[in-house]
């Protein structure tokens, strides 16, 4: 099997598959190493392919009908379970996380949690990682995409927010 025949078929995998496809498993299964799928999903997103890189694994973004909102937030690193709550219990998905660094920039991690279950493990890897959040660099403040169905889904998720008092305002 050449490159290009390759890359075709792990974007077929990745088209059937609903879970996110780990980046050694499919250097495994074509006998190659994970930088040569790395540079595999580059070109393949290249070619426009909507391929994102989460903690889980490669994913097709099959999000594309969602109406999205990007907000920004501020909270304690304890009021995380909270904040996470409030989204994904009005159907929402959290896609990011991003913090302005004042020194690197924009600093952006991929989360894509959409329901209780991705949220326990995120919670679960974040506890054994004994890592911090990317909002410790900020004092709390940091920015979330957010996407879900409807318009309404996404006005009772910051209006929640914004009763809770996680969303910044002027």
């Amino acid at each position: 099997m050449n490159s290009t025949e390759r890359r075709q078929s792990i974007l077929k995998s990745l088209i059937e598959n609903e879970k996110p496809l780990k980046g050694i498993e499919i250097a495994d299964s074509y006998g190659v190493t994970r930088q040569i799928i790395v540079k595999d999903i580059a070109i393949l997103r290249a070619k426009g392919n909507n391929i994102m890189a989460t903690p889980d694994g490669y994913i097709i973004n099959k999000e594309l009908k969602k109406v999205k909102a990007i907000i920004a937030v501020n909270h304690k690193e304890e009021e995380l379970i909270n904040e996470m709550s409030i989204i994904i219990k009005y159907g929402g998905t959290i896609e990011d996380v991003i913090v302005e660094h004042p020194l690197y920039g924009e600093i952006k991690g991929m989360l894509m949690i959409k329901n209780y279950n991705e949220l326990n493990k995120f919670l679960e890897k974040y506890k054994q990682q004994e890592g911090r959040l990317l909002s410790v660099l900020t004092k709390g403040v940091h920015i979330h995409t957010i996407s879900a169905d409807t318009q309404e889904d996404i006005n009772c998720i910051i209006d929640e927010l914004k009763e809770k008092g996680f969303i910044v305002s002027d």
